[in-house]
């Protein structure tokens, strides 16, 4: 199952390769308008790949999966939740002029890159790979026998061609608190990896039953939870693999359910 490739210049004109069986072809990615909005996506609305020791969430347009009206929001252009057998994983595969993003939720993902790099990802472990002018990566499940379930994300850079790149932080001390945590960002904050994207930022929480945070102000928002349960003021109850994307409405604030939460929320610019 082949991961998607960008291709082509200015990120304006930004088109993308979708991979079915043998056959590619390419297509504009979508715009989004700059009207205020508040876009729930429900968990069972999502693109579903199935194949055998993968199972796959797509909240955008991947792989066979397309929709012109749904590739992307702001500079967010993936967001996969993904499960991987123990013993199997994704082969070596190329990338590039991405910012790729991964989140582990349980067991541990092994990354190996043709820079070089070499990275377990864990739970509460930040990890980034700039793809540049061209990188070519694997992602194993490192364990023979039990599943690792994690969430792997795309930002457009801001700069094409850059010198490929890899990072990880361990920011579970960070996490512990139950606020609001930047895990990636492309504006200098302390304690996070950072992304090749000036207008964008990953922010993470784990919270309590009752505990909430206050969603960041952007013109580009996208709530995600990862686990458990949450109540948005604008929006009501979100469950498991729901999402929300704001467009233009300024702070929300997220309180977790009687389960607790994990959510991943995004800040970025438009797309140029």
């Amino acid at each position: 199952f082949p991961r998607l490739n960008n291709l082509g210049g200015g990120h304006g004109r930004m088109l993308q390769l979708f991979l079915n069986g043998n056959n590619c072809s390419a297509v504009p990615v979508g715009r989004v308008m700059s009207s205020s909005t508040l876009d729930i996506r429900r968990s069972g609305e999502r693109f579903h790949t199935q194949a055998g020791w993968l199972d796959s969430k797509h909240s955008f347009s991947f792989s066979r999966h397309y929709d012109p009206t749904n590739t992307n929001h702001g500079q967010l252009l993936v967001l996969n939740d993904d499960r991987v057998a123990g013993g199997t994983g994704f082969e070596t595969h190329p990338h590039r002029d991405m910012e790729i993003v991964t989140w582990v939720l349980d067991g541990e993902l092994e990354h190996k890159d043709s820079e070089g790099n070499r990275g377990l990802i864990y739970p509460g472990l930040a990890q980034r790979m700039s793809a540049g002018r061209g990188i070519w990566h694997s992602e194993k499940n490192w364990s023979p026998t039990d599943e690792v379930h994690f969430i792997q994300m795309w930002v457009v850079p801001d700069t094409e061609s850059i010198d490929p790149g890899y990072q990880q932080l361990d920011i579970n001390d960070q996490l512990a608190t139950g606020g609001l945590v930047p895990v990636a960002s492309g504006q200098g904050h302390e304690a996070a990896i950072s992304v090749q994207q000036e207008d964008a930022v990953l922010w993470a929480a784990r919270m309590q039953p009752g505990n909430g945070v206050v969603v960041p102000d952007a013109a580009f928002g996208h709530i995600y939870v990862a686990r458990g349960d949450a109540e948005l003021e604008a929006s009501g109850r979100l469950d498991t693999g729901d999402a929300v994307r704001i467009v233009g409405t300024g702070q929300q604030r997220l309180v977790a359910g009687d389960e607790g939460a994990e959510v991943l929320i995004w800040t970025t610019g438009g797309m140029q």
